[in-house]
């Protein structure tokens, strides 16, 4: 094979007007490449559950207050939705999923290079514009790699499959607590400083690694032609309606908003509800705390997809999200391992919420899948909004007392919960794909090969009427 044929086998651009196999994997085809997006999910997990505890690392180190190291969160979270609804959006729609999961893992690269010199220099606002940066890369690969795990394989199994791989995420966010605790927290301030730098500086070097595998790999391009013929064969025609008229899909992105930052909030403050509640405990080992709540939060994630095998996905999230409530509330006002214990059962039952709303929220969307993945994605901006709520409320009184935030944000994202199960309009789409037999079975009718055409269904009249639209 000569330069030429080798570049052009490995074209970032995808045709979305083109009908492939793609909308009918079946569940061995969908193996390689959800194994290897599955490895991001692990990549942004470490990176969340790194940004927790240098949370509080931070705090020490730099003589910082809650609220003021919330800014970590403010500038990782802010930085989504100019990913999820700008750049990478806009390379998802022209170029594909392949593109946008190489430009994500090339801005997380440079951020986390970015960020040595600024902890060299121990300036706190240069470390957040290296985390802004690799927020904007994080972001760029959640808005490709959660619907990409979605549509990767029999949409019947859609919720099951994003779980699973959401599960590593989990794994992630119990190594990187892990971690900080023997590398930040039992050094002196400057050792643990250039720990942290070195940290970073092997990130850099593993994900501009895995640039270059993806750039490789030959994974299969999920289309909006793939997607419109998943939605006409479901009868789940959502996307028969202007995007601006997907009710349902915005109404996810609000979910998506409340109960990311309810999640984030917790996360960000539980070394110090520890070190509040139980004064025994020193930071190293309430990071190992925070470590065991995360591993809940991963087993979690695996109990909800064996629950899924037998429970509408609905069900399940409604169930879990709920427990969330019931569960946070008395972490507020008890003390000790009671109050503790709380938020680890919290953690536990928030697992399958993310990926859910994700996968329920993508629902019907046909050729409006793309648009209205960087929609939820950019929902996780609420993970820039309500921790700083969380902190200035913990500088006001205590870290228990503030958990009222998040709690208020899990109720408002119940009211997603809630119309997926009971309002029609919501519950008929999701139901409609956990029956179908799409992808069950290797089947491709009615693609032509050549011009990758279906039939009488997708071609140049599906761009004609979404130039109309636009």
């Amino acid at each position: 094979m000569g330069f030429k044929e080798f570049v052009k086998r490995r074209s970032l651009r995808a045709r979305d007007d083109k009908r492939t196999k793609a909308a009918e994997l079946t569940l061995r085809e969908s193996l390689y490449p959800i194994c290897l997006v599955t490895v991001l999910f692990f990549l942004w997990g470490f990176s969340y559950g790194l940004l927790d505890t240098l949370n509080k690392h931070f705090q020490n180190t730099l003589g910082i207050t809650k609220s003021r190291s919330s800014g970590l969160q403010a500038a990782y979270f802010g930085a989504y939705p100019l990913a999820s609804l700008g750049h990478a959006n806009w390379i998802l729609r022209h170029y594909g999923y392949r593109a946008t999961f190489i430009w994500g893992l090339c801005l997380y690269g440079i951020g986390a290079l970015i960020a040595f010199p600024c902890i060299l220099a121990k300036s706190f606002a240069g470390f957040c514009m290296a985390i802004f940066v690799i927020g904007n890369g994080l972001g760029s690969l959640e808005t490709a790699a959660n619907p990409y795990i979605t549509v990767c394989g029999p949409p019947r199994y859609a919720e099951m499959r994003i779980n699973i791989s959401q599960a590593f995420n989990g794994i992630g966010t119990v190594v990187a607590p892990v971690l900080g605790s023997y590398v930040f927290f039992t050094f002196d301030d400057e050792t643990a400083l250039r720990n942290v730098q070195w940290v970073y500086i092997a990130i850099a070097i593993f994900v501009f690694v895995l640039a270059f595998a993806f750039f490789l790999s030959e994974i299969p391009e999920i289309t909006d032609a793939d997607m419109a013929y998943q939605a006409t064969e479901t009868h789940a025609n959502a996307d028969d309606k202007p995007f601006w008229k997907q009710y349902r899909l915005f109404h996810a992105a609000f979910a998506q908003f409340c109960y990311t930052g309810a999640q984030i909030a917790i996360a960000s403050y539980f070394i110090n509800y520890v070190r509040d509640t139980q004064p025994s405990a020193d930071d190293a080992t309430a990071s190992r705390f925070l470590a065991g709540a995360q591993g809940g939060f991963a087993a979690g994630r695996f109990f909800g997809v064996f629950l899924m095998r037998f429970i509408r996905p609905r069900w399940v999230f409604l169930a879990f999200l709920t427990l969330c409530i019931v569960f946070i509330a008395p972490s507020i006002t008890q003390r000790g391992w009671t109050g503790m214990s709380m938020l680890y059962v919290t953690l536990f039952f928030e697992s399958i919420c993310f990926p859910t709303i994700v996968a329920l929220g993508m629902r019907g969307l046909g050729r409006h899948t793309k648009r209205g993945s960087g929609w939820i994605v950019a929902g996780v901006m609420g993970g820039a909004c309500v921790p700083p709520l969380t902190g200035v409320a913990a500088d006001a009184h205590e870290t228990a007392l503030a958990m009222v935030v998040p709690l208020c944000f899990f109720v408002a994202a119940s009211s997603y919960a809630i119309a997926v199960n009971f309002v029609p309009a919501y519950r008929d789409p999701a139901d409609a794909f956990s029956t179908t037999e799409v992808g069950l079975t290797r089947q491709h009718p009615g693609i032509d090969e050549e011009s990758g055409n279906e039939a009488g269904v997708i071609g140049d009249e599906k761009i004609a009427h979404t130039e109309i639209e636009l």
